[in-house]
């Protein structure tokens, strides 16, 4: 028992031809069920590295639909960021047409979303807290803007972040991003770099998302886990958390409640 009444590891004795199989019999006898759950092998499970995405994932809001509301264009903005997100559309091309609809936004505002809109997810301080504790290094890279990231990484405990840059001008927003844009591509990059700076081995890394620039990088860790995701991302992912909170991530490395520090 993991945790009562929330969290529970069964151990089984599967030969590695017969994976796949049990999987898809667990995949379809919970379906129907509000159960989040992952088969894997327990040797290597409790990972030393986590990169997480922010929007939607860490924070429960899309940061640049918030943004807009200040811009009076919410339903605008918040419609490409859900049709850039389920990989409709071209990621950097959505995001420069996204931010020229803050142009001429005054730079307090951010400070007031932030203030006024940004919420963490249940469980995200755990999360960072309890692989940190156990020496896990900790990175938020996300999509977003390096004003909310920088300040959502020292509200939860995140080593480092990375994120894109707005254009400001004479104190307000340009409408410009920051080339080059970090996408996809470069959330995988990250996940990278910071494996080889770090002497970790891909099979150590947890990455962790919701939107289809998150799939590269969810492919390419030890563990990826499609959070609350988007149907594209959810189905790339070799995990997915549709039900729990972020300290799911944690029973899934096979913490018991009692390890889990209090963020």
């Amino acid at each position: 028992m993991l945790a009562p009444r929330k969290a529970v590891d069964i151990p089984l004795e599967l030969e590695p031809e017969n994976t796949a199989a049990a999987r898809n019999a667990l995949a379809q006898a919970l379906a129907a069920r509000p159960i989040d759950w992952l088969l894997q092998a327990a040797a290597g499970r409790r990972k030393r590295l986590l990169v997480a995405d922010m929007d939607s994932t860490i924070i429960t809001v899309e940061c640049i639909d918030e943004l807009a509301d200040f811009a009076g264009r919410k339903a605008e903005v918040a419609e490409i960021t859900e049709r850039a997100m389920r990989g409709e559309l071209d990621f950097a091309g959505a995001l420069r047409a996204r931010v020229a609809m803050l142009g001429g936004l005054t730079t307090d505002v951010l400070l007031k979303c932030f203030e006024d809109r940004i919420r963490l997810t249940p469980g995200a301080r755990s999360l960072v807290a309890t692989m940190r504790a156990n020496g896990a290094y900790t990175a938020l890279v996300s999509g977003g803007f390096t004003f909310f990231t920088s300040r959502v990484r020292e509200m939860v405990g995140f080593d480092w972040d990375q994120a894109n840059r707005l254009g400001i001008t004479d104190g307000r927003l340009s409408g410009e991003v920051e080339e080059p844009i970090l996408g996809a591509d470069g959330k995988l990059v990250a996940l990278r770099r910071i494996e080889a700076t770090r002497g970790i081995a891909a099979t150590e890394s947890l990455a962790i998302g919701d939107g289809a620039n998150d799939i590269p990088m969810l492919q390419a860790a030890g563990l990826g886990i499609a959070f609350h995701a988007k149907p594209k991302t959810a189905a790339a992912a070799e995990a997915r958390v549709d039900h729990g909170d972020l300290a799911t991530p944690l029973f899934f490395q096979g913490y018991r409640h009692t390890e889990i520090v209090n963020g």
